[in-house]
């Protein structure tokens, strides 16, 4: 049951077998319940809120159990990881607890899918939550059975004295169908920070039962079998589909839109707002020829982009637009450059990057009665409703996001520009519209890793100890557009239709624990080549910049390690102090099987065999 559930709206999971709806007030006590019970009106429930437990767990009329999660499974295994913490901690079955994940609609927001903190902060949450949801159950069991809390104990969800398990009531008895309404200690952070625990403190490690044991996914199988659907498969009633018309040249704008150059085709509308345009028809192919078809005259610009041979040179001459240099900083490293017996320099490049899932953008928005609905395979449902009620200009409770798997996500991809775009064209021709990008669009307009130069130095002293080593990563930043398509101004449909820019600064530098004398590690960004609606906004590409920062500052450890003929593994644990790390790169050696050198290794070169010439 841990499997992808997304057609379940709080009250139907917890109606389950006609129960009713009402809350659970503090304190626990079955004459509570009872009173509440009497007193609430059918469908109270406590507000989805940070510092509710309702908003994280409910136990369903037959005695399962309902986790919502505010972050989602993009492949790495969610569903088994947080289904299994919430068992452990409540004491039920792996099989009976359901992993509601994604909805804005069930969950708060918990940051998404980020920064692969899903188990790290969100398992967090659910654990702690699981563990006040259990806490309070054994209370309202005692209150039941007459007997001290610390007399009972749970097994597979059913509370019972431990010396008798005659006495008993299972979880299904005391709340079955209803709503927690516990107020918990909220830490007032929302996203990746959230954190809102309970009195009762989760169990130790070596309690578990659950937790650490190797679990079948069930999400694989409906995918390799297409037994699911993904987002591209959402239909509603009345639905339309959308194209957006992008320039042949970043930078222009539409200035006349022949819209009768489409009237053959059936249904076909034209929608035009400042730099924004598309088009709807009823059918997508429709939808597809009209973009193609649509007479369109585009202001006059000169293209933005240097060529790419001339990309580094642009960096390195960009006037820094902002520095920033790690408080770590360690003695007095340009003192140490004045007199050193040698310099060792590199500089390494980096490109735009593409996220180029492994297919475009798709995206469905519905709104009705001042109502709005977005089907998205964005990782980030919560601010894609934050982004929508910007867009629209409407409250963001109005805004209802259903994450829907889609074709994978590497850090900011497409898939938020592609449901600000469906909102856009839903509101302009009152139908819901679904938006579909091509492969050229998405690889084109996605928002891409960040372009960048790194520069390594190191001074070496005459008895051949380095003694000051500096890296500077200086580049275009990864936060041009956010993380997320929370606001307007971080989406191409903000962004084409004239929204106030708000550009950030960040890079980074390397997350190491080499140790110097002398040590500065800074980084510098510059500004975009193209401010507004650019198709080389950069953002972050997975781990943010990561992989470009550490391809070049470990590159540069090696080349230190040859320049130096040392071992490479025998030079980083000349300067790396902390054991975790001591013992990291020692395993790594001895996994590899790594043989001991120094200096460069030249490959050897058989002699070719006389029979093979």
């Amino acid at each position: 049951m841990t499997k992808l559930e997304r057609d379940f709206s709080r009250r139907s999971v917890l109606k389950a077998g006609g129960a009713l709806v009402v809350s659970v007030g503090m304190p626990i006590s079955l004459d509570t319940v009872l009173g509440i019970n009497a007193a609430l009106a059918q469908g109270a429930k406590p507000p989805l809120t940070p510092d509710q437990l309702s908003s994280y767990i409910a136990v369903n009329a037959d005695g399962t159990v309902s986790a919502f999660f505010g972050k989602m499974d993009m492949g790495q295994g969610l569903f088994v990881a947080i289904g299994q913490m919430v068992a452990d901690e409540l004491d039920v079955p792996f099989k009976a607890v359901r992993v509601i994940m994604g909805d804005t609609a069930t969950s708060v927001n918990q940051g998404g899918a980020s920064g692969s903190t899903g188990v790290q902060m969100g398992g967090k949450q659910m654990r702690a939550a699981a563990a006040e949801a259990r806490r309070v159950l054994v209370e309202m069991a005692a209150e039941k059975l007459s007997l001290p809390a610390d007399q009972l104990t749970v097994t597979d969800g059913i509370v019972h004295a431990k010396n008798d398990a005659t006495k008993k009531a299972s979880y299904a008895e005391l709340i079955g169908g209803r709503y927690f309404n516990v107020q918990l200690e909220w830490n007032k952070q929302i996203g990746n920070l959230l954190y809102a625990p309970g009195k009762a403190k989760p169990k130790d490690a070596k309690d578990y039962k659950i937790v650490g044991k190797p679990i079948a996914r069930e999400d694989i199988a409906p995918k390799a079998y297409a037994q699911e659907d993904f987002c591209t498969d959402v239909k509603v009633p009345g639905m339309v589909h959308g194209r957006v018309i992008r320039p042949a040249i970043a930078g222009a704008v539409p200035t006349k839109v022949d819209e009768s150059s489409i009237k053959d085709i059936p249904g076909a509308k034209v929608v035009w707002d400042k730099g924004f345009l598309g088009v709807v028809a009823d059918k997508e192919w429709d939808a597809s020829k009209a973009a193609e078809k649509l007479q369109v005259q585009w202001s006059e610009v000169a293209p933005p982009f240097p060529d790419q041979n001339a990309l580094y040179d642009h960096i390195r001459r960009a006037p820094v637009r902002k520095r920033e240099v790690d408080k770590n900083e360690t003695g007095n490293v340009n003192e140490a450059f004045a007199t050193p017996a040698r310099v060792i320099e590199a500089e390494y490049e980096w490109p735009f990057q593409s996220h180029a899932c492994m297919g475009p953008a798709c995206a469905v928005v519905e709104i009705k009665d001042g109502k709005v609905t977005c089907w998205t395979g964005s990782q980030k449902p919560h601010f894609v409703r934050n982004g929508i009620a910007g867009t629209l200009g409407i409250p963001a409770e109005n805004v209802h996001v259903i994450w829907v798997v889609g074709p994978g996500s590497y850090g900011r991809s497409d898939a938020d520009d592609g449901a600000m775009d469906a909102a856009v064209l839903a509101k302009a021709v009152g139908k819901p519209v679904r938006v579909q990008y091509t492969r050229a669009q998405a690889t084109g307009w996605d928002p891409k890793g960040p372009a960048s130069i790194h520069r390594a130095r190191a001074a070496i002293d005459i008895r051949g100890n380095v003694g000051a080593y500096e890296f500077v990563s200086k580049g275009f930043s990864r936060i041009d557009v956010n993380t997320n398509g929370g606001a307007p101004w971080d989406t191409l449909a903000g962004q084409v239709r004239g929204v106030e820019l708000k550009s950030g600064d960040g890079f980074g530098w390397p997350a190491e624990s080499y140790h110097f004398n002398n040590k500065r590690l800074a980084w510098e960004t510059i500004a975009p080549l193209l401010d507004r609606a650019s198709p080389l906004r950069s953002a972050h590409l997975r781990d943010p910049v990561g992989p470009q920062i550490h391809f070049a500052s470990e590159s540069f450890i090696d080349e230190l390690a040859a320049a130096l003929n040392l071992d490479p593994i025998e030079f980083r644990l000349r300067h790396i102090k902390e054991p975790r790390d001591i013992a990291v790169i020692k395993a790594a050696a001895e996994k590899a099987g790594w043989q001991s050198r120094h200096g460069l290794r030249v490959a050897a070169v058989a002699a070719p065999r006389p029979d093979r010439q």
